[in-house]
């Protein structure tokens, strides 16, 4: 990666309300009740779910020192069988035994269900970003996808705590998603 890349996360997509990625990339609900509203079916397909050591972005966003390991999960969301958004969740190693429990065995079962279920859980507001081929996780995105992707993709990020401890949750959304209809 060049010296030259600087990340920088906004808090608004840089094009109109009317863009198809807009509303997509800024609701604050639920983006799992979002998919299931325009498909018959949302599946989320496990990748990883494994120790190891977060970009250094999202480990600060995190807590968790730069360097140092944190879980790290990522899936693939599904509509009807089709890859719409490729996601990654990081929680420091510690939060797994306390406040985020409920994270070690979350298998392949929505982790937006539970997220939006709990009123103990806080979310910071949303964060938009522009990925291309500098950034691993474009690459990750594309490789989970399996199909042809566009040379940049559009993530969102937000950090959801409970009891004080911090899950950072990355969604990056993959070309299919502008072909769910519109919300019924």
């Amino acid at each position: 990666m060049s010296s030259a890349f600087v990340e920088r996360w906004q808090r608004r997509p840089p094009f109109p309300p009317q863009h198809a990625l807009h509303p997509w990339l800024t609701d604050a609900g639920s983006l799992t009740a979002r998919i299931a509203a325009r498909c018959g079916r949302v599946s989320v397909r496990l990748l990883s779910q494994r120790l190891a050591v977060p970009r250094h972005d999202e480990a600060l966003l995190a807590g968790v020192r730069p360097g140092r390991r944190a879980w790290l999960r990522e899936i693939l969301l599904c509509a009807d069988g089709v890859p719409v958004v490729y996601a990654r969740s990081i929680l420091p190693r510690t939060a797994v035994r306390g406040a985020w429990m409920m994270f070690a065995g979350i298998g392949s079962r929505p982790l937006g269900a539970a997220l939006f279920s709990d009123p103990l859980i806080a979310r910071s507001p949303l964060a938009v970003h522009r990925l291309d081929r500098r950034d691993a996780r474009y690459h990750r995105a594309i490789a989970a996808a399996g199909s042809k992707q566009p040379p940049a993709l559009w993530a969102r990020r937000s950090r959801f705590e409970r009891q004080g401890r911090a899950l950072v949750v990355c969604e990056i959304f993959l070309s299919a998603i502008l072909d769910l209809p519109a919300q019924p």
